[in-house]
C-alpha cells in the first residue's frame, strides 16, 4: 500500500524505500523480537514508552541503514543472483551515492534517538554501527559472514540492558549468545536460497561452508539456541509461560528442518521467514510471565 502511494506521488523515492527494505519488514521483526526480549527482561516487564519507542524506531532505522549499505557493497553482485537481480541498485533505479547518503542519514537519525538514553548505551551504539557497516563486506573475506550478522543483530540486547539498568550483566551476554546462534541458523537458511549463485560468483557464506552438512549444522545451532534460552529462563527465574513459548520455538525449529529437507530455494526461504514466529513465541512467553496477576 505505501509502496503504491509512493510510486504515485513521489516515484523517485520508491527505489530508496525498497533499497531500505521498508516494503519487507521481516528483517526488522527479526531484530525487534530479541530487542524486546531484552527490554522486558531488563525492566522486569514494560520498559516504559520512552525506551520502547527509542529501541523500536532505532531498530527499524538501523535495519534500513544496514540494507542500504549492504546493497551498496553488493551492487556489482546482486544483478548476477536470481533473488536479488531486481533490487534498485542492481537495476540502476537507485544510485550508489544515494545508497551511501541513505545509510548515513538513517544512522544519524538512529544516533539522535540513542542520545536520549544514557552514556553507556551511547557508547555501545558505536560497535553496533560498525558491525552493521562491516557485515556486507565480510562475505568477501570470511566463510562466516552470518556470525558477523549475528553479532550485529544482537547488539540491541546489551544496549537495552544498558539503557534500562545502566549496566550489562552476564545474563545479558547469555541472551546475546543465544540470539547470535539463532541468527546464524536462520541466515544460513537464507544463504541456502542463493548457494548455487554464490558458488558461481565466489561469495562466501555458512551455507557454502557447511555444504552437505548444512541441515546438521543448522539443527545443532538451533539446539544450542534452545539450550541457551533455557539457561536464560533459569537466570531470570521465568515461569511456565516462558517455557511454553520455548516449546513453541522448538516445534517451529523442527518444522523448519522439515522444510529444508530437500534444500530447494522456496522452502529454504520459507524456513527463514518462519523464524519470525520463533521470535514471537519467545516474546509471548516473556510478556505473559511479567503480566500482573
Amino acid at each position: 500500500m505505501i509502496s503504491q502511494q509512493l510510486n504515485q506521488r513521489w516515484p523517485a523515492a520508491l527505489p530508496y524505500w525498497q533499497l531500505a527494505r521498508l516494503d519487507r519488514p521481516i528483517g526488522s521483526l527479526l531484530l525487534l523480537w530479541p530487542t524486546w526480549w531484552a527490554l522486558w527482561l531488563a525492566a522486569g516487564g514494560w520498559p516504559g514508552l520512552h525506551l520502547f519507542a527509542v529501541f523500536t524506531l532505532g531498530v527499524i532505522l538501523m535495519r534500513a541503514a544496514g540494507c542500504a549499505i549492504n546493497d551498496f557493497a553488493d551492487r556489482r553482485i546482486d544483478g548476477r543472483v536470481k533473488r536479488t537481480s531486481t533490487r534498485p541498485l542492481a537495476t540502476g533505479r537507485a544510485t550508489p551515492r544515494g545508497a551511501v547518503l541513505l545509510f548515513l542519514g538513517l544512522s544519524l537519525l538512529s544516533l539522535l534517538l540513542v542520545l536520549t538514553t544514557n552514556t553507556l548505551t551511547i557508547l555501545m551504539s558505536l560497535p553496533a554501527v560498525a558491525l552493521a557497516f562491516c557485515y556486507p563486506f565480510a562475505k568477501r573475506y570470511t566463510n562466516l559472514p552470518q556470525v558477523v550478522l549475528g553479532a550485529a543483530f544482537s547488539m540491541g540486547i546489551p544496549m537495552a540492558f544498558a539503557a534500562v539498568t545502566g549496566e550489562v550483566p552476564a545474563a545479558a551476554w547469555l541472551l546475546y549468545t543465544a540470539n547470535l546462534l539463532w541468527t546464524v541458523a536462520y541466515d544460513t537458511f537464507y544463504a541456502m536460497v542463493d548457494r548455487d549463485d554464490d558458488l558461481e560468483i565466489g561469495v562466501k557464506s555458512t551455507a557454502v561452508l557447511f555444504g552437505d552438512m548444512d541441515r546438521a549444522m543448522t539443527g545443532l545451532l538451533q539446539l544450542m539456541t534452545l539450550f541457551a534460552m533455557l539457561l536464560v529462563g533459569q537466570r531470570f527465574e521465568l515461569g511456565a509461560s516462558y517455557h511454553l513459548g520455548l516449546a513453541g520455538a522448538a516445534a517451529l525449529f523442527a518444522y523448519q528442518q522439515w522444510l529444508v529437507r530437500d534444500r530447494q530455494r522456496d522452502p529454504c526461504f520459507k524456513a527463514f521467514l518462519n523464524n519470525n514466529w520463533v521470535g514471537a513465541s519467545l516474546f509471548a512467553g516473556i510478556l505473559f510471565h511479567y503480566l500482573p496477576g
